[in-house]
């Protein structure tokens, strides 16, 4: 199927991602001679997307806004089986990695990627890192605009952007069109939220200043409305602003989080204001001849309304309580009529969350091309989606996700746990994450009690960078390291919900991993106790505070 409704690499995107790799061939080759030191060479491998990790090198790819073709994701199974162990692990920045790559190996790892044009360009580094977007974009009922359009503005202006190759810290960028915010545009260096004013035009919210790890803070709004044309000119201002008075001398201090905690949205306001008045004008400004160009590449796909509803559906919805529970938690309102958004879960009871076999990612691709227009997406919550799919096809997408163990009905349900590699693979880590969430998973397995509880988000961390994105979990988990010892910090209220973003709040002391389950027990038993009808549990925690919880917990554990 052809990718008419995806952004096609030209042949300027082919011979730079062809030069990098030539590039790095000789970097690897150097180094395994000897002539390069491993201090010389990190910087080299960190700005291609290889990591050494705990046991091996790890090789981060990028999926630019999440989107995937099926051609794609085929790849990528057959890279994770020629050059890895046969798995990949989908990340909360959208990307993928490989826990296993061999260094030798990584140049023609790269340049299979190339084949499908793909790389793994700005995953690591203090640049701007791959640029995420709202999983259902183009497909979302609430959408005000695609945002995958801005996202590969931004990628095309971000990429190897000479001023900002070296700034202070990393830097990420969140997208999203929508008013129900599936990007968690919050808690980035940069969020973008695509609204329209009172005259009917659309613009950005510019908010700057967000980010987990070591201090928690949610962004702030640095411009109610940008003009989309302006994009790129403010994005340019706000970078340099950053990159002027980032913190370079500590590394705890480097993110924008803390420059605008330090100076203030109003001095960093007025320092972004006055940079972009000098270039707003200037070539950055972007002509409506070239927004639309990128636009045509994201044309939704040729969908005809279909029937909304279909006998077969209604029948096996009755006879099959799977399915039906499938139905209520794995899918979401298409804008066609006749069609739905499906998320493929990734988190089976018992399985290391994000995790896909060659053969499983071959297999998702395989019902993307006869179901969902050769498309697939990454969520930032570690799951996979098809999103466009006909009424009419559900029976057979589910019992084709069964056959590859896809097919829980458990999205947005408490063992659709968010967790990072943890001490299993990450040589950042204090604890292990992926047991901890396989155990919870393995608890909680009951479909049927998941749904009883409902939305329910945990996340977890193997360390305070919070990759797992603990922080806004509704239940968050943190591993520590006390004497060798690996304990669980548990915290409360965490959100990303727009208007409602939290960062959710410690409630006692850490635990240790053999109770982290008796704890998450005691939690939900307080919660169902306490809570009204149509509550989440963040709900009932709000409306009752921790103590409760708190006394809960620790007389359970």
């Amino acid at each position: 199927m052809p990718d008419t409704h995806f952004y096609r690499y030209d042949d300027f995107d082919r011979a730079l991602i062809a030069e990098r790799i030539d590039q790095f061939r000789d970097q690897v080759h150097r180094r395994l001679a000897g002539e390069l030191t491993e201090e010389q060479f990190k910087p080299l491998r960190l700005t291609n997307g290889l990591y050494l990790q705990l046991h091996a090198y790890m090789l981060r790819i990028a999926i630019p806004y999440g989107t995937l073709s099926a051609r794609q994701l085929r790849k990528l199974a057959d890279i994770s089986r020629k050059f890895d162990r046969g798995y990949g692990h989908f990340t909360t920045r959208q990307n993928l990695q490989l826990n296993w790559i061999r260094l030798e190996d990584a140049p023609d790892a790269l340049a299979a990627l190339a084949e499908v044009d793909m790389h793994a360009i700005q995953t690591s580094g203090n640049l701007i890192r791959n640029v995420t977007a709202d999983h259902f974009a183009g497909a979302a009922v609430d959408e005000i605009e695609d945002p995958r359009i801005w996202c590969e503005i931004v990628r095309q202006w971000s990429t190897l952007h000479p001023e900002f190759s070296f700034l202070p810290r990393k830097f990420k960028i969140a997208i999203t069109g929508s008013p129900n915010d599936r990007a968690a545009v919050r808690v980035h260096d940069v969020g973008l939220r695509l609204w329209r004013n009172d005259q009917d035009e659309v613009g950005f919210e510019v908010i700057v200043g967000g980010g987990l790890g070591r201090t928690p803070l949610i962004g702030k709004t640095l411009r109610d409305f940008l003009p989309r044309d302006e994009l790129l000119a403010y994005l340019e201002a706000t970078l340099r602003v950053y990159n002027r008075y980032g913190r370079r001398d500590n590394l705890y201090k480097a993110r924008i989080k803390i420059l605008v905690h330090e100076l203030g949205v109003e001095k960093v306001r007025e320092e972004v204001e006055a940079e972009f008045a000098a270039i707003k004008d200037s070539a950055l400004r972007l002509a409506p001849e070239t927004i639309e160009a990128i636009a045509r590449q994201f044309a939704p796909p040729p969908l005809r309304a279909k029937r909304t509803r279909v006998p077969e559906v209604e029948a096996l919805r009755l006879e099959d309580r799977d399915f039906a529970l499938w139905l209520k938690s794995n899918i979401a309102p298409h804008r066609v009529p006749g069609h739905v958004i499906v998320t493929v879960s990734l988190k089976p009871a018992g399985a290391p969350p994000g995790d896909a076999s060659a053969a499983q990612m071959e297999g998702v691709a395989d019902i993307a091309d006869a179901y969902s227009q050769g498309e697939v997406r990454v969520s930032h919550e570690q799951n996979l989606v098809l999103p466009h799919v006909a009424i009419e096809d559900l029976p057979a997408v589910y019992r084709a996700l069964q056959r590859l163990g896809f097919a829980e009905a458990n999205v947005g349900k408490i063992t659709d746990i968010i967790a990072c590699p943890g001490l299993d693979y990450c040589a950042l880590a204090n604890a292990r994450s992926i047991p901890v969430a396989q155990r919870i998973s393995a608890h909680f397995a009951d479909l049927a009690r998941q749904h009883d509880i409902g939305d329910l988000k945990i996340k977890i961390s193997g360390c305070i960078n919070a990759c797992g994105h603990h922080h806004v979990g509704h239940i968050g988990i943190l591993g520590v390291d006390r004497n060798g010892v690996e304990l669980y910090q548990i915290t409360l209220g965490g959100d990303v919900d727009f208007g409602r973003t939290a960062i959710g709040t410690i409630i006692g002391p850490a635990v240790t991993a053999d109770r982290v389950v008796e704890a998450i027990d005691a939690l939900v038993a307080t919660y169902l106790e306490s809570r009204r009808d149509g509550e989440r549990f963040v709900d009932t925690y709000r409306r009752i505070g921790a103590q409760p919880f708190k006394d809960r917990v620790y007389a359970a554990v």
